[in-house]
């Protein structure tokens, strides 16, 4: 991560950062770093402010343990702003909830799924569903695809939405741990799509 040339003399020696979680792209909180909350930021991946009511620096979990782990750190286009990315290990608001502006910090999506079928291939677990699937090899896996696609097409035709959609979650469940089994991700089926889009 590169240095950055930050004008911490617009607001006496401090710069607003605006902490997003690296994952979701929620906005988590809002705190203000001086030169030295950025340094100590920068050498110990963990997100530090200036504390303006405590005049010293503050690292954020460090009477909580809900640190915020730095991913990166983007500067706005006047030079006088920060984009903090941070994998937050906790709620970021001292309330307890997720955020500071109390929103839900949900980061259960397909790619989430992806990411931990991605895992069970690198680190197989004894027992784990995924772990069987994958070592059956592709032609099993491409199989069960198979055999979750028609199993949807068959409850698209009755109205019973718990039984479609249970299809739906295993056919999508399936489909991905065939792109693993294949070694593709999600990203690239979407980048895909996202050319297509463009058209």
């Amino acid at each position: 991560m590169k240095d950055l040339k930050i004008n911490f003399s617009k607001l006496n020696g401090l710069v607003p950062a605006v902490v997003q979680d690296a994952r979701t792209n929620k906005v988590l909180m809002l705190g203000f770093m001086n030169e030295d909350a950025y340094q100590k930021t920068l050498r110990d991946k963990r997100v530090t402010f200036y504390s303006r009511s405590k005049q010293r620096l503050w690292t954020k979990g460090e009477t909580s343990g809900n640190f915020l782990e730095l991913v990166d750190i983007l500067l706005d286009c006047d030079q006088d702003t920060l984009l903090v990315k941070a994998n937050p290990k906790g709620p970021a608001c001292h309330t307890g909830a997720d955020t500071c502006f109390n929103e839900t910090n949900d980061d259960w999506n397909l790619s989430s799924l992806a990411a931990i079928i991605e895992d069970r291939k690198v680190n197989p677990q004894k027992g784990s569903y995924t772990n069987k699937l994958l070592d059956s090899g592709i032609n099993k896996v491409a199989q069960k695809v198979g055999e979750e696609a028609v199993e949807l097409v068959i409850e698209a035709k009755d109205d019973n939405k718990d039984l479609f959609l249970g299809e739906a979650s295993d056919l999508l469940y399936h489909y991905l741990v065939l792109l693993t089994a294949k070694g593709y991700t999600l990203n690239e089926v979407l980048d895909v799509l996202k050319k297509r889009h463009a058209k």
